[in-house]
């Protein structure tokens, strides 16, 4: 096909934002949205998907309809393209099947002129015959390719050959992991060039605050299709911004925009959205982009706030060795799946706690607020005191033992635990060679666990618990160990509705439930329904 070598700017952001509102955006915005787009001259706005699955609500721009595009008013001369996963085309329904129900009218008869087919390289051969299909009925076809850092030259010409006999009208390439640099997009562009001689595009992420950069760099490199969003509102830490973008175009084609729409829609919307949501540039996204991690983890795990700043690092340090080119929500519950292995351990807490009660330190503040009466009681009555993880807010001589279970919470604090004089109960034969020898001289209670939604058992040297937190690995050690009690301070609880709460809850309604549940007490405060008496009460 031959090259278009007139420059276009494409905005994407009701689509690629939707990815943190699930493309819920209000009718008002959109309008406005629209009419600041033709007054920056930007020539198409890909207004949204068309997704196929409907599972969970999501807003108008997941599919952006011929019927609801029909109610919008759109500016005359204002391209408007949508996007389909190439997935989508491959899975469940035959391309055909799947193409007649995502575009039922032909191009002559909805405001849809531009399709973008967004593909991974294993998807090409049962996605690019639909390029033909959209073609014959008006559509002109856009193939975006994602994850091409990862691949070869070869690989990449391979590709190109196979493009250039469909009717495509502007292929592009993404830097999906955000952590290309001018001289790769130069040498990438080169690549495309051997086998393709139609029109190159560049989609581009901020993880490492390149993306404007990268996009100016393919520009010079003859790519005529650059992509932005307003604010850079997209997935991970975003894209190159439109209002950077509009002014860079503006002197590469000597042409005025008009800006005062488009920062009125920034102040009104989209401002206060980025404050909400938080997308843009940081030092985790620097890191992911960095080593080639997928950056929906870095979203996912900001976004959850069970993930404190040295899981997040520990999170991304197991991607980088393991590999986390491709996004998988599991992956980032790495214990539940880890400790489904056959179950192993060699140490018999009865040794120890048989008899006694047992005194587990939370995290909370009612350790530290209330110090001194615990560290009163624990010189009267020497129980056996179990820290959580690296929690030290009392005398360290009291501490008897520590217990740690989750590969993530032990990748963040394996300095600290190699540090700290106290023995660390923990799965410890179970654990990633590395992580063991990470912990190497450290003196280990080997204490198994396998993960089983909804369960408790407790075997003389490990457990089953329904989930890998801590708090139910110290629970079935004191059980397994046939402790007197089990007190707990530190476990003040979480806000109405932190996730954290909920699944602590949870725990403790399981462990209480179950037959062989030991007596739990709270010493210090707690929301959570277990009984609770006074650190200061004498005789508790």
């Amino acid at each position: 096909m031959k090259s278009d070598t007139r420059l276009k700017l494409l905005d994407c952001t009701l689509r690629d934002g939707g990815y943190y509102n699930a493309w819920n955006f209000s009718p008002a915005l959109i309008e406005e949205y629209l009419v600041a787009m033709k007054a920056a001259n930007v020539d198409v706005v890909e207004l949204g998907f068309r997704f196929l699955k409907n599972e969970g609500f999501k807003g108008p721009c997941a599919f952006t309809t011929d019927d609801f595009l029909d109610e919008l008013a759109i500016p005359p001369g204002l391209e408007i393209g949508v996007m389909v996963n190439g997935s989508d085309l491959c899975k469940d329904f035959g391309c055909v099947e799947a193409l007649e129900r995502l575009f039922p009218r032909p191009a002559s008869k909805t405001p849809v002129k531009l399709v973008r087919i967004a593909c991974h390289f294993h998807e090409l051969p049962m996605a690019l015959p639909a390029t033909k299909w959209l073609t014959e009925r008006g559509y002109s076809v856009g193939f975006n390719l994602m994850q091409i850092g990862d691949r070869t030259r070869d690989e990449v010409i391979e590709f190109t050959r196979m493009a250039s006999v469909w009717p495509i009208k502007v292929l592009y390439f993404a830097d999906s992991m955000g952590s290309m640099k001018p001289d790769d997009i130069v040498r990438i562009t080169g690549w495309l060039r051997e086998g393709w001689r139609g029109s190159l595009g560049i989609h581009t992420h901020d993880n490492m605050g390149m993306a404007l950069t990268n996009t100016l760099s393919a520009q010079s490199q003859g790519v005529s299709w650059v992509d932005a969003t307003v604010t850079g509102m997209g997935r991970g830490a975003g894209n190159a911004r439109t209002e950077d973008l509009v002014l860079e175009v503006e002197e590469l084609l000597g042409r005025k925009s008009n800006l005062v729409p488009l920062m009125t829609l920034i102040r009104k919307y989209f401002g206060p959205m980025k404050a909400m949501y938080g997308w843009g540039t940081n030092a985790y996204y620097y890191y992911a982009g960095k080593y080639g991690i997928h950056p929906s983890y870095v979203q996912k795990m900001q976004g959850d706030s069970r993930y404190d700043d040295a899981d997040i690092i520990a999170v991304l340090d197991h991607l980088r060795s393991e590999g986390g080119a491709k996004y998988s929500l599991g992956a980032l519950d790495i214990a539940r799946n880890y400790y489904k292995q056959d179950v192993k351990g060699s140490w018999c807490p009865s040794l120890l706690m048989k008899g006694r009660d047992v005194l587990i330190l939370g995290t909370g503040p009612g350790v530290l607020d209330h110090r001194a009466a615990i560290e009163a009681y624990v010189r009267r009555s020497n129980p056996v005191v179990l820290a959580l993880n690296t929690q030290s807010a009392i005398d360290p001589h009291l501490i008897s033992l520590r217990i740690a279970c989750h590969p993530v919470r032990l990748l963040a604090d394996v300095t600290d635990h190699a540090a700290l004089p106290q023995p660390l109960i923990t799965p410890a034969s179970m654990l990633p060679e590395s992580l063991r020898m990470e912990l190497k001289g450290k003196h280990l209670l080997d204490y198994g666990i396998v993960v089983e939604n909804q369960r408790f058992e407790f075997h003389p040297s490990h457990c089953v618990a329904p989930a890998s937190l801590v708090l139910a690995y110290s629970l079935a050690v004191a059980t397994s160990g046939d402790a007197s009690r089990i007190l707990m301070a530190g476990f003040d609880g979480y806000p109405a509705g932190d996730p954290r709460h909920d699944e602590t809850a949870s725990i403790l309604d399981i462990y209480q439930a179950h037959p062989q549940a030991i007596d739990i007490l709270a010493i210090t405060p707690t929301r959570h329904r277990i009984p609770a008496v006074s650190i200061y009460a004498t005789g508790f």
